[in-house]
Parts: structure tokens; sequence; C-alpha cells
């Protein structure tokens, strides 16, 4: 065979694998409003730098000789996204319904190899019927080598999921193992087991929407990060994710161009209502301090309560914390304990400093949340911030009270800038609570007890519901006009810029 011969037949046999399971199959996944592997990686990357890996692996299942499984049902390669490199698989629902065998997990963690030794980041497009039944203890070894490396490359690489299918049984832990889980409304299920069975053996009725979908995960479970509306909404999201994070935990995040003189913004001054009873959206303030449509939310319907993501200030990256005050006054409970948690380690891991937006009356009360264990899941806020070694910068609002004080990044556990505004109440608990306990016996014994509690509160009130105490022992560095926050906190990026880091690594563990 002439070498023009075998080029031909090697064009051939490449032009039959990358029709996957054919034109009908690739045509009844259009029917369903979902792009085959190849598509989906073309939207995804830089146009153009796509380079497939392992495109000729098959299975060597004795029980499937003579089936043909296109690349056995996974596209693994490298290209880039805003000219970074990145790794990315892509399961082929239109082979064998994208299941997972022996060489198809092997394709991944190839794939998930060489990202960490190159230092880029690793999308997976997870669309698969689940394990390949044919293929027994050797799928499901396979599903434990993906595991494996997801684990011990967590923190190192960022590693991002789009659910853009089914997600069952032990599938979904690889996305779980990630540090983004993206869905597609109506498209995207990921359940440990499905209605059928649940049916069968709790006698529990329940559809494949409700007991796995994009809305359950992304508001109920807070398994997923992002629900998107369409399968080019959740790539796009994915290039944005991106564009917050370095390659990897070596390198720095990206940093954007930036023009000094929007710095001042006077409506800060009067967006925050003076009493601390009365609720306030702390997206308004998010939009006054960070950069211009700059902020991407994370988990944003998922313990409300708090609110996390990215932005960036003068240019930079920031992961941003937030107590939510329209949402049970922005109290701590165990989701939103948990949510800020994960999201404060992932910018750890991966540089990005933390900024934190106070405005928190205490940790939620109540016999379920001491059920759930809210001391538990509160200690993880502790720790992650005690332990974060990127800059962090906290700017208390207004409350500021008791165990949630700390808990919001204080000076104790060590933030390297505190900025309070003249509105901020630091203290153990506000004054209602506080003179309860420590003037009840006199306003019993008083004759004019509504007058004596009063004068008590405005006592009370005015000697420690300020930032006052907190300055006077060195717990707030600065106390600034709202207006000049975002000045402040640009320059504190600055100052901090250059903070060592130990040579502790730690992984994003799911919290």
């Amino acid at each position: 065979m002439s070498t023009a011969e075998k080029l031909a037949l090697m064009q051939t046999k490449t032009a039959k694998v990358r029709q996957g399971g054919g034109a009908k199959a690739i045509e009844k996944q259009h029917n369903m409003g979902k792009q085959t592997a190849r598509e989906r990686i073309q939207f995804l990357l830089d146009e153009g730098s796509f380079s497939e890996l392992d495109v000729f692996v098959s299975h060597r299942c004795d029980s499937l000789q003579g089936k043909e499984i296109p690349g056995d049902g996974v596209v693994t390669g490298y290209g880039a996204i805003d000219g970074r490199k990145v790794f990315v698989f892509a399961q082929d629902f239109t082979t064998q319904g994208g299941a997972l065998g022996e060489m198809h997990a092997q394709k991944i963690c190839k794939v998930l190899d060489m990202a960490a030794a190159a230092g880029a980041p690793v999308i997976g497009l997870n669309d698969s019927g689940g394990a390949r039944i044919q293929e027994a203890v050797d799928a499901l070894a396979g599903y434990g080598q993906i595991f494996y490396r997801n684990s011990i490359y967590s923190g190192k690489i960022p590693q991002i999921s789009v659910v853009m299918g089914p997600c069952a049984g032990g599938a979904v832990y690889s996305p779980a193992l990630t540090d983004f889980i993206l869905m597609v409304e109506k498209e995207s299920q990921m359940f440990i087991t499905g209605p059928a069975v649940i049916l069968a053996t709790t006698g529990e009725e329940v559809t494949g929407e409700e007991l796995g979908g994009a809305n359950t995960h992304t508001s109920v479970s807070g398994v997923a990060h992002i629900a998107a509306a369409s399968e080019a909404e959740a790539l796009q999201t994915v290039r944005r994710i991106l564009s917050y994070l370095p390659s990897s935990a070596q390198e720095q995040p990206p940093v954007l161009p930036y023009t000094p003189g929007d710095e001042e913004r006077p409506v800060l001054d009067t967006l925050v209502p003076d009493s601390s009873r009365s609720p306030y959206d702390i997206h308004e303030v998010i939009d006054q301090v960070f950069d211009q449509d700059s902020f991407l939310e994370i988990q944003p319907y998922y313990a409300d309560n708090i609110v996390v993501g990215f932005a960036r200030l003068g240019g930079r990256s920031v992961g941003i914390i937030a107590n939510q005050p329209f949402s049970m006054g922005g109290c701590l409970d165990v989701n939103a304990s948990d949510k800020a948690s994960r999201f404060i380690q992932c910018c750890d891991a991966f540089n990005v400093p933390l900024v934190n937006l106070v405005d928190v009356p205490g940790f939620l009360p109540g016999v379920d949340q001491e059920y759930t264990g809210i001391i538990r899941h509160g200690a993880k806020l502790l720790y992650v911030y005690s332990v974060a070694q990127v800059p962090k910068l906290t700017v208390v609002l207004r409350k500021a009270y008791g165990g949630s004080y700390l808990a919001m990044c204080s000076k104790d556990l060590r933030a390297d800038m505190v900025y309070a505004w003249p509105t901020a109440e630091i203290a153990v608990m506000g004054a209602e609570g506080a003179v309860n306990v420590i003037y009840r016996k006199e306003i019993d014994a008083a004759e004019d007890k509504a007058a004596a509690r009063a004068e008590k509160l405005q006592s009370y009130a005015e000697r420690y519901e300020t930032p006052y105490v907190a300055a006077e022992r060195g717990f707030v560095d600065m106390l600034i006009r709202p207006a000049d926050t975002r000045r402040y906190l640009i320059e504190g990026l600055k100052l901090l810029e250059n903070k060592p880091r130990g040579p502790q690594v730690r992984g994003n563990m799911p919290l």
C-alpha cells in the first residue's frame, strides 16, 4: 500500500469515527434539542484550537465483540479558551448512549493526567447512560479511576463539569468531586437511583426532573452551582468562570486592564437603611463596589441568605462572600455555611483574594438547625477562613454580632484588612437581647419599666452598637466612608498582591 493510500485510509477511518453513532443517531440527538459531543466541544473552545486524542481507541469487551463503538463513546482532547490551554472530554450519547466502559474511562483518565501535568483546566461534558453493563466490574473500576484523579488533582487544576443529559448512579460522583457543576434546564438530570427504583423501594412517586433536574440541584440540594437555559449558555458560562481563575494553583488569576478614576461611589452613603431591622438587597452594594458588570454569582438560588461569586476589583479577580439581609435577615445557617465554605476553599486553592461584605445578625436559632448540625457546619466556615492564605479583606457594613461576626472573617481569623462603615454595629448581640440579659433585674424593679428599658437600650446602643470599641482594640483597621469602599479595597488588594503563601496546598473537597 502506497503512502497516499495509507493517508487516504487514515482519513476514511478518522471520518467514520467522527460520525459517532451515525446520521440517524445524530439526528435523534438534534431532535432532542441537544448537540453532539464534537459540536459541544467546537462551541466551547476557541475556533480551530481543538486537537483530538485517542480517536481510534476501542473497547475490548468479549461480550461486545463485533460491536463498533466509535471512540468508545467519548471524545477527548485539548484546545484553548481565550488563548489559554484547556483539556476537555465529552461523552457521546449517540454511541451506546455514552455508556462508560474500561477504555472510555481510560480516555478520560488520560486527559485528566495530561491536564495536571500541563497545569491546565479540564472540562467534562457529561451525557451518559451510566456504566456499560456488559463490562461489569471493568466499568466500575473505570469510574473509580476517574474519581481518584478528580480527588488528587482537586485544588491543583480547575475542574468544571457540565451535565448535558442523564447522569445516574456512580456517574454523578465525578461531577460532585469537581469545582463547579453546571446543568441545563429540562435537559440535565443527576440522581443516585432513578424514579422507577425509588417507586419500587419506597413507594414514592417522583419524576426525573423533580428528583434530579437542574432546578432541584441548584435550589434545593445545592449539588449544582449554575442552571443554564440552554447548552450554549452553559458552555459560555464555563468560559466566563475560567476567566476568573488561573490555569493551575501554581499561577495567579488573569488581570484585566483597568483605568483608575471611578473609585468613589456616593450612592453607597445612603444605600443601606439606618435601622438594622430594615432589609436591603446586597446585590446593590456589590454592583457599586466592584467593576461594572463583572459579578458572576455562584449558586444564586441555593442558601440565598448568603451571596457568593466572582467579580473584579480594579481588573483583579476576587471572590465575594456577602450576607443577604433580604433573606432570613442575612443569618448564617447550615446551608449558607456549607455554600460559603466550599467557595472560600476554592478561591484559596486558586489564589483568588476574598472580599467579605458583612451584615449578619447571628447564626440561625432553632431546633431544626441544632439537629442538622449547625455547630459542625458553622465550624467549617471558621476553619476555611482561618487556614485561607489568600488576601482577605473584610468590610463591616452594618450588623456583626457574636459568633457570626467572627465567622465572617474577623481580624481574629486573620483577615488582612478589616474596614467598617460608621453604620457598623459590632457587638456580642443586638441591644434588645443584651438588655434583656444584662439589665433584666433593674428593669423589673423599675417603676416605669418601659422607660427604664428604653433608657438601657439607648445606653447600650450608644456604647456598644458601634464600630468604635472594635476600632479601639485594633479589630477594625480603618473606619471609612461608604462611598470610598471601592477605593480602599482596590488599595488593599495592591498592598497584599505579594502576600506570601505557605507550602500547604489544599484540595477543594466537597463540603
